[in-house]
């Protein structure tokens, strides 16, 4: 895999990480049936960031040299990381619902 396809494919699934926990009521997609609060919601969103940030170190380590981060970085991915999780939240809490 080139470098632009594994970018290409590493935002696709930090945009499907960062909208799962509002999309679904159960906590990681496989426990409880009941509706979550905000924080489990909150939770979720880090450990898919943990999750998406391993997927992107697998990918930089499979393609060369792995550059070293300060925080700097880090506070970048996770302002980002929560802009993309922005529709998911839109959908769940400001959007009225027609039940």
């Amino acid at each position: 895999m080139d470098s632009s396809s594994s970018v290409f494919v590493l935002l696709l699934t930090a945009v499907a990480f960062a909208n799962a926990p509002f999309l679904t009521r159960r906590v990681f997609g496989f426990f409880g049936t009941e509706e979550k609060s905000l924080g489990a919601r909150l939770g979720e969103l880090v450990v898919a960031y943990f999750l998406v940030g391993g997927i992107g170190l697998l990918l930089e380590q499979t393609a060369g040299q792995i550059f070293p981060q300060g925080w700097e970085f880090y506070a970048i991915t996770g302002t980002l990381f929560v802009t993309l999780a922005f529709p998911g939240f839109v959908c769940r809490y400001l959007l009225k619902r027609h039940d």
